[in-house]
């Protein structure tokens, strides 16, 4: 039988020397956020089936093509989560925390599950960042929660970054716009995907959404949604872009943003780039004034967005900007014999309880060996321990970047005299310049 040997398709792995540049995305958003006044949420990983049908909508590519659906004996189906708003909404409702008064701001970061063909940008299995409002019908609202995730993107470094808004009205103004919808796409009718042949009956707003290039091009020409507004859709629209002046944020009005879930109202955003190709939507997000009520919470207004880390992470990469450095050893203890090997695993017990992040030998190496590694982990100091070390009660601490050795004793006071010589070295002229030029956005 042969090894399992390879990562499932549409999946990633993020090894450790890959792992600081997703802390340094996740913190950014969760700091981000909080100071917003959003608190964190967790849900389950899968949900009800139905959830997702009506909430994301049946004529959707979600439902329609990408859901990973399972059944276990004596369980009704569930689905893995395709997107975090669904199963947040679920879990503000059956929580009560809909009587906790309005707004309710809550974030999350999660992993979410699509059968999409991979690519740049696009996985099966990815992790999103996302926000959500509950209980406000204001555009001031809208423009706070645009507000965030541009903080976001801003605080991460992005640059050329372009926000795209448009309003897709409410069910009232939606109905008559279907109609000019549906009398423009029966003249193409036959040259429609068989999906958005079916979507022609049912929800003809969803081929604009389509991925096939024909019906694309065919969409390019079709009526927009903003000639069709009610006046209430009309005006909120202009206020989310009066308010969005006033904090003084750039937009692009895009009337061909439709956003690929059904649940959407009102305002739809996107923050895009050209930095990774084809899939340069970065954060996607708008109004849901009706999902509350369709999932049997009273009511209730909402809106929100999601952020791809997968996607926030490549651009940035592409971009060259900053990210957290990797944690790195402080001090490395070499020893020799078995004497040494006590007093070492005595004095890096004692470092790391002090939060130092303190390594010695686990395998047996010699001490050109250990030094060898010490080097290759990026030890910031260096301590051999022999038999007169031992003695003496005495070592010299090498710093591992500049060569320069310091006697240190081994004593009660052996943290906190190498406390003082770290904490030295780090306030050095080069060490702050780094920190400058990497809290800059200065590159890697």
């Amino acid at each position: 039988m042969s090894a399992i040997t390879q990562r499932p398709k549409g999946t990633q792995d993020v090894v450790p020397n890959e792992v600081h540049k997703w802390h340094t995305v996740e913190q950014v958003a969760r700091e981000s956020a909080q100071i917003f006044g959003f608190r964190e949420i967790r849900i389950p990983t899968f949900e009800d089936t139905g959830l997702f049908v009506r909430s994301v909508g049946d004529t959707t590519d979600v439902v329609q093509k990408e859901m990973y659906t399972v059944s276990a004996t004596g369980d009704s189906t569930f689905t893995l989560r395709p997107e975090g708003t669904a199963g947040t909404i679920r879990a503000i409702i059956e929580n009560g925390i809909l009587n906790e008064g309005f707004p309710q701001k809550v974030f999350y970061m999660l992993s979410c599950f699509r059968h999409e063909k991979p690519q740049a940008g696009r996985l099966r299995e990815f992790h999103q960042f996302g926000c959500e409002m509950i209980g406000t019908a204001n555009a001031k609202a809208d423009a706070e929660v645009i507000s965030l995730a541009k903080s976001v993107l801003d605080r991460l470094g992005l640059r050329g970054i372009e926000l795209n808004i448009n309003s897709i009205g409410c069910p009232k103004c939606r109905a008559e716009y279907h109609k000019a919808l549906k009398k423009y796409f029966e003249q193409y009718k036959d040259q429609l995907c068989e999906t958005c042949q079916g979507r022609l009956e049912k929800n003809p707003m969803r081929i604009l959404d389509c991925k096939s290039d024909e019906d694309k091009k065919i969409g390019e020409n079709a009526p927009i949604i903003l000639d069709y507004l009610c006046e209430d859709c009309n005006e909120h629209f202009e206020q989310l872009k009066y308010n969005l002046g006033f904090m003084g944020i750039d937009f692009k009005i895009n009337p061909r943003i439709v956003r690929g879930l059904d649940y959407y109202t009102r305002t739809v955003f996107e923050f895009v780039t050209t930095d990774i190709g084809a899939q340069g939507t970065v954060c996607g997000g708008g109004r849901y004034d009706g999902l509350i009520e369709q999932l049997g919470g009273k009511p209730t207004p909402a809106l929100g967005f999601g952020m791809g880390l997968e996607r926030l992470i490549l651009t940035m990469q592409n971009q060259g900007c900053g990210f957290i450095e990797p944690e790195k050893c402080n001090i490395y203890i070499a020893t020799m014999g078995g004497d040494a090997d006590a007093v070492g695993i005595t004095l890096v017990k004692r470092l790391r309880d002090e939060g130092f992040f303190a390594e010695n030998d686990l395998v047996g190496r010699g001490l050109k060996a250990q030094m060898k590694y010490a080097d290759k982990i990026g030890a910031d100091f260096v301590i051999v321990l022999g038999d007169n070390e031992v003695e003496s009660k005495s070592a010299k601490l090498k710093n591992m970047k500049t060569g320069e050795q310091t006697d240190i004793s081994l004593n009660e006071d052996f943290v906190e005299a190498f406390s003082d010589v770290y904490f030295a070295d780090m306030m050095s002229d080069d060490k702050m310049q780094e920190m400058f030029s990497a809290l800059a956005g200065d590159g890697e």
